[in-house]
């Protein structure tokens, strides 16, 4: 009975190594088994064909044989460090490994190692697998995924190349029609540019043109040495309406040439307080009965600004203060300069300006409501904010109807650029 028992237990381990031997034999993979020395004692006829070897030349050879010789020296360490610690690990997923054949040639591999004890000691079996097939199709795929890429990225570029061009060509076409906008913007201000020139010109230029005719007529009439009083009357109103016709040409003469941009500003070297006194003495003139220009200075006496825009800045305020200021009132104007600015005001006792005209009160040809019979082309403040601006300063204004207007000039005083 035990005999049976035996033998059958023999014919079991028979057939176990017989299939061990058969799935060693005809793995597909190559199997190489190392002792603890790192020295090859079996190989798969698998591995054989791999290496380009015949039966028994690898028996007891080092596995470094089998080791591109540029990684012979890392391998010996990285083989010690793993019998320090063996155990079941796979290698090539994450990084390149390569083996080499007996001529020399190296090929890619993945290599999975298991160790195992018998009664020999310890040993570590290595299934192979040659990938060279694999890295060219990964390679394959890498340089395809390399050309999709560099498509892609030439596609973005032209995508990115053309939309510019769209954005360039409809900005192109905003900026052709905003030009067109500001053309026919600029063409309806013109047209009404014409309009009020010619209505204003037409009634600004007739009421001292009727004062001239009238006065030269009746002066005939005066010929005895008597009436000296009364030709004397008629010649000064002759030369005041001959002063506000200058004045009116003037300004149309000087939005002229702001518009072609012939006015630039050069600074001088200026006696301000002799300046302003000279100017006041020039304009008094027009004062009405008892009117008085009052003048203050303070700070520096030696500028740097254009003598002929500012004397047409001062003038026209000055003009204005003595126009909408009854007879009588007095009119300001104080002067300070400390260096580096010129600080101007101008007030007067005069009519003042509404509120709902003050947003508009630097438009050209604009006039206050309360402005009433008083001769103006509504030119003079334009052209001295335009002045102002052109010295690279600024002009501002408080009022209030029935007390008066104090006008604020702030002018940088500095030499002439090079």
């Amino acid at each position: 009975m035990l005999s049976t028992y035996t033998e059958k237990q023999t014919d079991a381990m028979t057939r176990h190594i017989e299939m061990l031997d058969a799935l060693f034999k005809h793995a597909t993979e190559g199997i190489v088994v190392v002792n603890n020395e790192g020295v090859i004692v079996m190989l798969n006829p698998k591995a054989l064909e791999l290496f380009g070897f015949q039966e028994g030349e690898l028996v007891n050879e080092k596995i470094e044989s089998l080791i591109p010789r540029r990684l012979t020296n890392k391998h010996v360490n990285h083989r010690n460090t793993y019998l320090e610690s063996p155990h079941a690990r796979g290698m090539g997923s994450s990084l390149d490994l390569f083996a080499r054949k007996k001529d020399g040639s190296e090929f890619p591999v993945e290599v999975s190692l298991s160790p195992f004890k018998t009664s020999e000691g310890q040993f570590i079996v290595s299934f192979v697998i040659d990938i060279t097939e694999r890295k060219k199709q990964e390679n394959i795929i890498q340089e395809a995924n390399k050309e999709i890429q560099k498509l892609n990225s030439e596609l973005e570029e032209r995508v990115n190349q053309r939309t510019e061009e769209l954005a360039k060509a409809i900005h192109k076409i905003e900026q052709s029609q905003e030009e067109v906008m500001r053309a026919l913007k600029k063409e309806r201000e013109l047209n009404n540019m014409k309009s009020q020139f010619v209505t204003i010109a037409s009634h600004e230029f007739r009421t001292p043109l009727a004062t001239i005719l009238s006065s030269a007529a009746l002066i005939g009439r005066y010929a005895k040495t008597e009436d000296e009083d009364k030709r004397q009357k008629h010649v000064s109103r002759i030369k005041s309406a001959v002063t506000n016709l200058t004045e009116i040409l003037n300004d149309f003469m000087s939005i002229g040439k702001l518009e072609e941009g012939r006015i630039h500003s050069v600074p001088v070297y200026t006696i301000l307080p002799d300046f302003c006194l000279g100017l006041i003495d020039e304009i008094r003139g027009l004062c009405k009965e008892e009117q008085e220009i009052l003048f203050t200075h303070e700070g520096n006496s030696e500028v740097w600004v254009d003598k002929q825009l500012l004397r047409n800045v001062i003038f026209n305020l000055l003009s204005n203060a003595i126009k909408y200021s009854d007879a009588g009132k007095t009119i300001r104007i104080n002067v300070k300069a400390d260096g580096k600015t010129i600080f101007i005001e101008i007030i007067d006792q005069g009519i003042g300006i509404p509120e709902s005209d003050k947003t508009n009160i630097f438009d050209r040809f604009f006039r206050a409501q309360n402005a009433g019979n008083a001769q103006g082309t509504g030119l003079g403040l334009n052209i001295v904010q335009n002045y102002v601006e052109l010295m690279g300063g600024q002009v501002s204004f408080t009022s209030e109807v029935g007390t008066g207007t104090t006008f604020y000039v702030k002018l940088p005083d500095h030499l002439p650029a090079n």
